[in-house]
């Protein structure tokens, strides 16, 4: 139903249109088969629950660093349900005509970036919700929190329209914040839409942001470690 209504749009004004009708099919094909990478609504509720509740303390006497964990556990977890998910919707995809189906990437090299977007995208996303798991250190109740932060990456990071659909001066805008870094840059390299020297650019802002996410997330979880309190007994 997406791609037909983004079909009508297109219909329309094709001139006026930011994308291709056969990379916007490419972008919504890719992003429900790799929809347990970047659904960033799916944050693990009983890790949340284990530091309100106290029962971290078990987490923290273990021999690991609790950010390393939680970040290893949110990776595993949205791969083991991402091939079970894109496997069945790319096959089908790919039965579907021109332009409403998925082709093959150009060339080898185009398909070998599509995957390093792929999993830095991936390495944004659960370095972001680990971040969200570290913060419940310092709140009572995450239920704010979280319907913020859910709500906005929504948006911002392309899963309700492609960036390109958004005005140009805002488009610029929201390609240099940490949303941007998610499923959009992956989408759009294996679309078509980025080539050149904006690919690079969108390549090395997600590595930056990954850098940033990952050691912010380790500092805040290292003075959490050092000032939390477990109440009860």
């Amino acid at each position: 139903m997406e791609i037909f209504a983004l079909h009508a749009f297109y219909e329309t004004n094709r001139a006026a249109y930011p994308m291709t009708m056969e990379a916007t099919c490419a972008y919504v094909w890719l992003q429900q088969a790799f929809l347990a990478f970047f659904n960033i609504w799916a944050l693990d509720g009983e890790i949340m629950e284990a530091v309100v509740s106290g029962n971290v303390a078990y987490e923290l006497c273990r021999p690991l660093h609790i950010y390393n964990m939680w970040f290893a556990m949110g990776m595993a977890n949205r791969i083991s349900r991402a091939w079970l998910r894109c496997i069945p919707i790319l096959l089908v995809a790919g039965l579907l005509p021109k332009p409403y189906g998925i082709s093959l990437p150009a060339d080898g090299m185009h398909f070998v970036l599509f995957v390093a977007a792929l999993l830095l995208g991936l390495t944004v996303v659960v370095a972001s919700c680990t971040l969200i798991y570290v913060f419940s250190f310092f709140t009572v109740s995450m239920d704010g929190i979280k319907i913020l932060f859910t709500s906005m990456s929504e948006l911002l990071m392309g899963a309700v329209i492609p960036l390109p659909f958004f005005p140009e001066k805002v488009q610029r805008v929201l390609e240099l914040l940490p949303f941007a870094a998610m499923q959009n840059v992956a989408l759009r390299v294996y679309s078509g839409n980025l080539t050149g020297n904006e690919m690079w650019r969108a390549l090395g802002l997600q590595l930056i942001w990954a850098v940033v996410l990952i050691a912010g997330g380790k500092m805040l979880c290292g003075a959490a470690e050092k000032k939390v309190i477990i109440q009860g007994g």
